[in-house]
């Protein structure tokens, strides 16, 4: 199944009080590239992010958004240094006995001093946040390839109708290249009638080499039967269940080159028309596939 390099997922997940959202969002690139926005405190599980994400997505510009929140406990531990505020209440009452100061000490006021209270953050489990991290980064690319997958579907239906008009076009050049072949031969002949009026008889075996060469030259069965191989080829192609964009890249070059070759030969205006259309329908094509993973 084809997949379009454009999409979006969200997803949400919590478990014990850690709660996460993230939204993946995917855009048009010639490769895969990542860009990833989280908070700080979990850069060390970017690797195992950008990991998930490539076993999920092949090609394309993925731009993911994660937050983390904590619920109900503080993500913080507030502990006291009960022997340094000792020695400050300690050092406090002595200043009162030499001072002969009124003793007004009180906890709010020993806490003011540094370092009394000691902030920590508390440790984190590193397993319990990449589990739930990871259910909701799920849950996004799961999302993300759905959407892409829909529109894929609707590309492929695109795909398939241009391919029939192209096929419909080949055709049109596949029946009119013998009539080209009689036009020039009923050409030359007249020509030659008019430059040897009252003269000698037209030598046919002559026209008959010209005819041959100008045969030869003009030539497009070969491009014809290996544009036909690569419509077949496309066909296949987009039920493959691989990534396919850069094959049917590919793909698009070489029936391009099978075109311009025809165009090359034709001398034909009718013929030239049809390859001046073939060209734009390919154009339409071509511009299409920039948008398949």
């Amino acid at each position: 199944m084809i997949r379009s390099m454009t999409g979006f997922g969200r997803g949400e997940a919590q478990a014990q009080q850690k709660k996460f959202l993230i939204e993946v969002k995917s855009l048009n690139h010639r490769y895969l590239d990542t860009n990833i926005k989280m908070p700080k405190l979990l850069n060390y599980l970017e690797e195992k992010i950008r990991q998930r994400i490539k076993d999920a997505v092949k090609r394309g510009r993925v731009e993911v958004f994660i937050s983390y929140e904590r619920i109900g406990e503080s993500d913080v531990k507030v502990t006291a240094d009960l022997a340094l505020a000792k020695q400050y209440l300690d050092a406090l009452r002595e200043i009162g006995d030499k001072l002969s100061v009124v003793d007004d000490i009180s906890v709010s006021a020993i806490v003011k001093f540094p370092d009394v209270l000691v902030v920590e953050k508390k440790e984190e489990d590193e397993d319990e946040i990449w589990h739930s991290l990871s259910a909701s980064l799920d849950i996004a690319l799961q999302k993300l390839i759905e959407m892409r997958e829909q529109e894929g579907k609707q590309l492929k239906v695109d795909f398939l109708k241009r391919l029939d008009i192209i096929s419909d076009m080949i055709k049109q050049i596949e029946d009119r290249s013998p009539q080209i072949l009689a036009e020039y031969r009923h050409r030359l002949l007249e020509r030659m009638k008019e430059l040897l009026e009252d003269g000698p008889n037209i030598d046919e075996s002559r026209v008959l080499m010209e005819v041959a060469l100008f045969a030869d030259k003009s030539n497009i069965t070969e491009e014809l039967v290996r544009f036909h191989s690569h419509i077949r080829q496309f066909k296949s192609i987009l039920e493959e269940d691989d990534s396919v964009g850069r094959k049917l890249d590919f793909l698009i070059q070489e029936m391009n080159r099978e075109v311009n070759t025809i165009g090359s030969k034709a001398n034909d205006l009718q013929l030239t028309n049809i390859v001046i259309n073939l060209k734009s329908e390919l154009e339409k094509l071509r511009e299409q596939i920039q948008n398949i993973e």
